[in-house]
């Protein structure tokens, strides 16, 4: 004679619904919950969620530098178990951003020279000034420009803003780099020079390297991926200078 053994029936803690397995059907939360306790947290939340080698912010961190486009589109497409969250990842890279903030010996704005400080539009200046707000604020402008340059891969505005957000977290880690060298490092004139090569010109790279990543799997051939990919921040270039222009001739009819 068969037998089975007994099915034990559990309601699910976050939602009421009745779970039969280990995981909730209706909400998916795991049948077995803990109190939460500083060692657990330690060892198992902070441990797991920052340092898991095959997910976390370490994890997420290593492909935006080994493959970003192909990573954020896998995650778009419905893999996303592995990538850390975007939203939480760019908060958690600005309160790093923030608490270095005090010991840093000069601000982007401090290593301008002069001249190029003169010539600069309104634009420049607040870019200048703000640059981490200016990145933020660019999400959704870039994402317009993504759009239409890659219009053929019919995704929607809401997945533009994800693969925008992920190549930001991309360029403010790039700008962490940079603000951890301003600890050690007070020279303004080298700084300059750094932060224009491996900040600037490192910074467009990364961008024309994961939008051409990105959108090579969405039928472009790789120099279709890439000359579109270049014409997203020549864009916004070609846009914050008729924009500079104007503000600034609009300022000198004030005068």
């Amino acid at each position: 004679m068969n037998s089975t053994a007994p099915t034990h029936h559990h309601n699910c803690l976050n939602c009421d619904s009745e779970v039969i397995k280990n995981y909730c059907a209706n909400c998916g939360q795991k049948i077995s919950t803990h109190r939460y306790s500083l060692k657990h947290f330690v060892e198992h939340d902070f441990v797991h969620g920052v340092w898991h080698v095959d997910k976390g912010v370490l994890y997420t961190i290593k492909e935006l530098f080994t493959r970003p486009g192909n990573s954020v589109r896998e995650f778009i497409q419905g893999k996303r178990a592995r990538l850390f969250n975007f939203v939480t990842l760019i908060v958690l890279i600005l309160a790093i951003a923030g608490l270095l903030a005090p010991y840093q010996q000069l601000r982007l704005v401090d290593i301008m020279p002069q001249n190029i400080k003169d010539t600069m539009n309104t634009i420049d200046k607040f870019s200048t000034k703000y640059p981490k707000v200016v990145i933020l604020i660019l999400i959704p402008l870039y994402s317009l420009f993504t759009s239409f340059w890659f219009r053929k891969a019919k995704l929607n505005y809401s997945e533009h803003l994800v693969l925008n957000s992920y190549k930001t977290a991309g360029e403010l880690i790039i700008g962490l780099m940079f603000s951890i060298l301003t600890i050690f490092y007070a020279n303004p004139t080298t700084l300059f020079y750094i932060y224009y090569i491996f900040v600037g010109l490192g910074g467009m790279i990364y961008t024309v390297w994961f939008y051409s990543q990105f959108f090579s799997g969405y039928g472009n051939s790789k120099k279709a991926a890439i000359f579109r990919a270049i014409m997203v921040p020549v864009s916004y270039l070609f846009l914050s200078g008729i924009i500079g222009f104007v503000l600034g001739v609009l300022g000198s009819i004030k005068k």
